[in-house]
């Protein structure tokens, strides 16, 4: 039987830190590989306790207002009734597994989750696509509720809205709970954080974690230095292939000489002049020093060089 947790009277700060306690709807695709915001790594880290996501509020408020629009929207336009639950649901089996639905469709073994997005994410929606981070954010939550079928509405832009209905997909579930209970399991109650990858999300979490350097040197073991021979390795595999692709694009370039286009039964080739307007900095800097120092933005960041000692 699914167990639940009141979240009537919790504030942010205490939802977020239950939240801590398992894996959420929003967690599902982080694990599965379906997020491109967020890495494991990062992930393992919020569950630990060891980093907190800093959350704009104002973004926050707008999505709790927008989500009572959507949900009423919803309701207007297929006719059935949704409501509110606040509960922090639990799977009967995997205690890990938790879940907080936006709402419940009244008479059905179904949920509603409310989007919004703008206009730029308009295409994810097109036709029966659904971005695959929802898709595995509601097959969580059936998992969790044992329900049989999920519906999303979402707003786009402020001006247009759509609703899709998912199916529960059981080889899908079973998957995804694999997944879970090895991360949950492996990772987070062990203490063994996952593998950090070279994704975006990753990279910024780390300018994060540590945006400045303290001065200190310190004595690295082997296994790094295996990884910076890697590191090399592939820089060096990298600039040949870039190389050979320079040489490629020239060739091409010849051969469509001073045509602005080129054609084939697969593709089609433009190479045209195009023109960029740039700030001569320099000249800036000594001609009108004053200007240039009141326009200057400085940032601090860190940056990795590799250099052989021996």
């Amino acid at each position: 039987m699914v167990s639940a947790i009141s979240t009537l009277e919790m504030n942010r700060q205490e939802w977020l830190h239950a939240r801590k306690r398992g894996i959420g709807g929003s967690d599902a695709s982080v694990i599965l590989g379906f997020n491109k915001w967020k890495s494991p790594f990062q992930l393992y880290l919020e569950k630990t306790g060891e980093f907190t996501e800093e959350i704009d509020n104002e973004f926050i408020y707008w999505g709790n207002l927008l989500e009572d629009i959507v949900a009423k929207e919803f309701e207007s336009r297929t006719g059935k009734k949704v409501r509110r639950r606040n509960q922090m649901f639990v799977h009967p089996e995997h205690d890990f597994m938790i879940a907080n639905i936006d709402r419940d469709v009244v008479g059905e073994r179904a949920l509603l989750e409310c989007k919004t997005t703008n206009a730029f994410n308009s295409n994810a929606w097109d036709g029966d696509e659904i971005p695959a981070e929802y898709i595995c954010q509601v097959q969580h939550y059936m998992a969790v509720l044992g329900y049989e079928k999920a519906y999303i509405a979402v707003l786009i832009g402020g001006n247009k809205f759509v609703w899709k209905e998912v199916e529960r997909d059981d080889e899908f579930i079973d998957i995804m709970i694999q997944r879970e209970k090895e991360f949950w399991e492996n990772h987070v109650l062990a203490g063994v954080p996952p593998a950090i990858d070279g994704s975006p999300s990753a990279t910024e979490l780390l300018n994060k974690l540590y945006p400045t350097d303290n001065g200190e040197t310190v004595m690295l073991d082997s296994e790094t230095e295996q990884l910076i021979e890697a590191i090399e390795s592939l820089k060096a595999e990298k600039k040949q292939i870039e190389e050979q692709l320079k040489a490629y694009e020239n060739q091409l370039k010849m051969t469509l000489e001073d045509a602005s286009v080129g054609v084939t039964n697969r593709f089609k080739i433009t190479y045209k002049a195009v023109t960029q307007n740039r700030i001569d900095s320099k000249r800036l800097k000594e001609e009108h020093p004053e200007i240039y120092e009141k326009y200057l933005k400085s940032s601090i960041s860190r940056r990795l060089t590799i250099k052989e000692v021996i």
